[in-house]
């Protein structure tokens, strides 16, 4: 696929975490592990990025670094949102869903965008 079908459809399929987070705090639990949710090669996006089919000269470019980090450090936060839900600390997953989380989110989003406009 593409590299701009698998940005697109990974500004989505991310921006639905927010959705799926915001259930968990307010259900009170955690709908996935917290270790599966860090690893940021386990969706789909995750495993187009670390997979074979980027080339290197791609892997070595500003906007594959970008997202790379950034796409991983969602993952880690997703994953201690829901950490904090399983653990019962409603209080402290909110905050950081609507903090770290949403800025993260939206720098992960707009390096995406930045990516797919520069069609590699």
């Amino acid at each position: 696929m593409a590299l701009e079908d698998e940005i697109t459809k990974a500004i989505g399929a991310h921006g639905m975490w927010k959705n799926r987070l915001r259930g968990a705090i307010d259900s009170g639990k955690a709908d996935a592990n917290p270790a599966d949710v860090a690893k940021d090669n386990a969706c789909p996006f995750g495993q187009w990025l670390h997979g074979s089919t980027i080339t290197a000269s791609m892997r070595n470019g500003a906007n594959y670094n970008a997202v790379k980090k950034l796409h991983a450090d969602f993952h880690r936060c997703a994953s201690n949102v829901m950490t904090c839900v399983a653990s019962g600390k409603k209080e402290q997953a909110t905050s950081l869903l609507g903090g770290e989380f949403s800025k993260i989110s939206g720098e992960l989003t707009n390096a995406m965008m930045k990516w797919k406009a520069a069609g590699a």
